[in-house]
């Protein structure tokens, strides 16, 4: 209960946030351009809504995290109010908790009205209900879990500035983390080929989430692949957190 009533208290301060509603201002310009950009492109109209499309929720979806996310935690420090929290009978984990799933619900919603605005969008072009579109939106969804979790890390012992510089940096070394694996067959046994071989275990792959291509062109998606992503996922935002956790205990605030 403790950690409900927290994150219904994130939800209320998140929705009041005026960054929340510009970024999803532009979000809802990024896919509607995704229109005219189609009747401009000689070629298949759809793919470039979907692709455009898909691209403003999963960018715009992060850029949330990102923002309201690092400034959670410190918006709290910075105004005394952690004090205030602590002294009641409240875990210091029950604190990150609550905040994460206050969040995480805030992009759930935020998530919901762009898919909105997209599927109407692709209705009237296609005049059907694309529903292989929504286990992408889910994986977007599971990284947008991630990426909070990582934004609200950061914030534990770091500035907002900081931290949404770390956690951006997190979400594009994530996106290419993919080229390690190239670097790995080409590197000579040795203790740099080690070296590069840690550093890939530990860099998150986030193209684990990034089912646009395959939607886009219609390619078949094998159900372990669903699997392996979802467990992947679980797994990483669940370590994360628990990283916040330690760091947030350890914390002095005297």
């Amino acid at each position: 209960m403790k950690i409900i009533a927290i994150a219904f208290n994130t939800f209320k301060e998140a929705i009041r946030d005026r960054i929340l509603y510009l970024l999803f201002f532009f979000a809802a310009i990024s896919i509607i351009f995704s229109r005219v950009l189609a009747l401009l492109t000689v070629g298949d109209r759809i793919k470039i809504i979907r692709d455009v499309g898909l691209a403003s929720l999963s960018f715009f979806g992060v850029l949330m995290a990102i923002l309201i996310g690092t400034g959670l935690v410190y918006k709290e420090i910075d105004k005394k109010t952690i004090y205030s929290l602590l002294s009641k009978p409240i875990n210091r984990y029950q604190f990150l908790l609550g905040k994460f799933f206050g969040l995480i619900f805030t992009l759930f919603i935020m998530l919901l009205l762009m898919s909105f605005i997209y599927l109407v969008l692709v209705f009237f072009h296609t005049f059907e209900i694309e529903w292989e579109t929504f286990p992408t939106i889910f994986f977007i969804f599971l990284e947008l879990c991630l990426i909070t979790a990582v934004a609200i890390f950061f914030s534990c012992f770091s500035t907002p500035i900081l931290s949404s510089v770390f956690s951006l940096a997190f979400y594009i070394i994530g996106h290419f983390s993919w080229g390690l694996e190239t670097l790995i067959n080409k590197i000579k046994p040795g203790v740099g080929k080690t070296l590069v071989q840690i550093l890939y275990i530990f860099i998150p792959d986030l193209e684990n989430f990034n089912f646009k291509t395959e939607i886009v062109h219609n390619l078949p998606i094998p159900s372990h692949v669903y699997l392996f992503s979802i467990s992947y996922g679980i797994f990483y935002t669940l370590f994360i957190l628990l990283l916040a956790m330690l760091v947030f205990r350890r914390r002095d605030f005297i």
